[in-house]
């Protein structure tokens, strides 16, 4: 449920969670405490009451014991004093009374009212309304000047004193009833408290766990596993994966992780692969300059026996010519056998002479590349000659050639290597092809560089050809001729000039395509740094 929530929603989830936890425990420690202190302190006033209830009732004993001391006297002059006096102390003593009942009744009104426990003092607001109203009669009896010579009005007052005294006499009794009841009241509150208190705690301690629960599942579970995978990463295994089942800041994290060691792998696989294609490069530059420095001395070497080779066939071959010329006339089946055979050889002397002759000068080309003059050059004319030269050789009349180049495109080069490079490409690619075969050469700007493409629809190439393709004396031409050195020369140029050449075809049977790479502008100095780069 709280999955998709975020790390801070989580956190404040369990914070109310804690605020929970302190709220009950609290709410909990003060109703305790509550429960005490109002027992206590309707305790402290229902004790306070005693004193009171007892001044009241010695009042009205003391009111009982004036009344009972009113007798007429046998002449007029001493009823009269004696009426005045009774009247009077009977008044004085009526009035104390009232004032204890005024102190009783102020104490009763500072208890809150309540319907049970020791704070109900309904009773005795019962019993002082009655006693107001017996005073209320009793003062209104007393308001007679001669109520001490009337026997009827004597008798009446005596009960009402007698009333009023034992209503007095019954405030303690109710307190007294009321403190026996305390102690099951109190030991019922102090059962409930109990019960209250194990219930907060338990529901505290059960919220805590689940508070602990969730920090775990949250928390410290993503954070364990973050680390885990992070120390599997470090040990070197970069395909491993971290998997969190959350939505949140952890599997955020999580997520660029693994997105860091993906492209970490990425990285590394692309270092690695750079690192194979230089050492090839430099494997290739090795061994094209072992080439270079054995061709340079073993072409001088060769090219004097090839001339004379040559030159003996071709001076056999005049000596005999008559021969040759005589028996060429004949017949077909009357041919000297001997005689062709003889022919035969001397032009097979010939062309590997001639072949080999080739060989050597594209040998001491290939050892004569190097510093060269570079000039800015307009390679869409330049590519458009060398298309229109190849154009109309004989045996690729049957073959179509489309360039595409929208832009002039301008690059510091040699022009006499670049044609070579162009030519060199131009007829591989045309070898390939069959009859009626397209090759599409596409020149234009890519990031900065002169890119041209040469690309057929012919025989293709394996990827062992791919491998091999620019190494020296390496060759899979279908007629089976080529020395293997076009292509090998064709990479040195390019490279001498601070490029890229690279070969690509998807099989046999499926074409192959040349992108060449060259610096747009620049001087010799900036080629011969990027050459050096390069080889290095």
């Amino acid at each position: 449920m709280f999955a998709r929530c975020s790390i801070r929603y989580k956190l404040l989830i369990g914070v109310s969670l804690l605020f929970l936890i302190v709220c009950v425990l609290s709410i909990s420690g003060l109703l305790g405490v509550n429960s005490y202190r109002g027992l206590v302190r309707t305790v402290s006033h229902r004790a306070a009451e005693l004193p009171l209830a007892d001044e009241l009732i010695r009042s009205v004993a003391e009111l009982r014991f004036t009344f009972s001391r009113s007798h007429p006297a046998q002449d007029v002059g001493n009823t009269r004093v004696h009426n005045a006096f009774v009247h009077i102390d009977f008044g004085y003593n009526l009035a104390i009374v009232n004032q204890a009942l005024k102190k009783y009744r102020e104490q009763l009104e500072q208890i809150e009212p309540s319907t049970t426990g020791i704070s109900n003092n309904r009773e005795e607001w019962d019993t002082v309304t009655s006693i107001q109203r017996t005073l209320e009669r009793i003062e209104h009896l007393s308001e007679a000047e001669n109520w001490v010579l009337e026997t009827n009005r004597g008798e009446v007052l005596r009960d009402e004193l007698n009333g009023l005294y034992e209503l007095a006499g019954t405030l303690p009794r109710h307190l007294q009833d009321r403190m026996s009841q305390l102690k099951g009241n109190a030991r019922g509150e102090y059962h409930a408290l109990i019960v209250l208190t194990w219930a907060t705690s338990i529901l505290s301690i059960g919220m805590l766990v689940i508070l602990v629960r969730l920090f775990y599942l949250w928390v410290f579970l993503p954070l364990q596993v973050l680390i885990q995978g992070s120390r599997v990463v470090a040990s070197g295994k970069f395909e491993y994966r971290i998997q969190l089942n959350s939505y949140d800041e952890m599997a955020e994290l999580a997520t660029a992780l693994n997105d860091m060691t993906t492209r970490f792998c990425e990285i590394r696989d692309d270092l690695d692969q750079q690192v194979k294609q230089r050492t090839k490069e430099v494997v290739r530059s090795e061994q094209l300059a072992s080439v270079g420095f054995l061709a340079a001395g073993v072409s001088h070497e060769i090219n004097n026996p090839l001339a004379i080779i040559a030159w003996s066939a071709e001076a056999l071959e005049s000596r005999v010519h008559d021969i040759i010329y005589n028996d060429d006339l004949k017949p077909d089946d009357e041919h000297n056998q001997e005689v062709s055979v003889l022919k035969t050889y001397l032009r097979r002397i010939q062309d590997e002479a001639f072949r080999c002759k080739g060989i050597t000068e594209k040998l001491l080309d290939f050892s004569r590349l190097g510093d060269v003059d570079h000039q800015d050059t307009d390679l869409r004319e330049l590519t458009g000659d060398v298309i229109e030269m190849v154009r109309h050789i004989g045996s690729y009349k049957y073959k179509q050639i489309e360039f595409q180049c929208h832009e002039r495109v301008v690059a510091c080069v040699n022009s006499q290597e670049i044609k070579q490079v162009l030519l060199n490409l131009l007829t591989n690619a045309l070898d390939s092809l069959d009859k009626d075969g397209t090759v599409t050469v596409e020149l234009g700007q890519h990031r900065g560089q002169a890119r041209l493409i040469v690309r057929d629809d012919g025989c293709g190439m394996s990827s062992e050809v791919l491998e091999h393709l620019f190494e020296p004396f390496f060759t899979r031409r279908r007629d089976g001729q080529g020395t293997g050195l076009g292509l090998s020369i064709t990479y040195r140029i390019v490279v001498d000039h601070g490029g890229k050449i690279e070969a690509t075809s998807n099989g046999p049977g499926t074409g192959s395509q040349f992108c060449v790479l060259l610096p747009l502008v620049g001087t010799k100095h900036e080629t011969q740094q990027q050459r050096q780069y390069q080889v290095a």
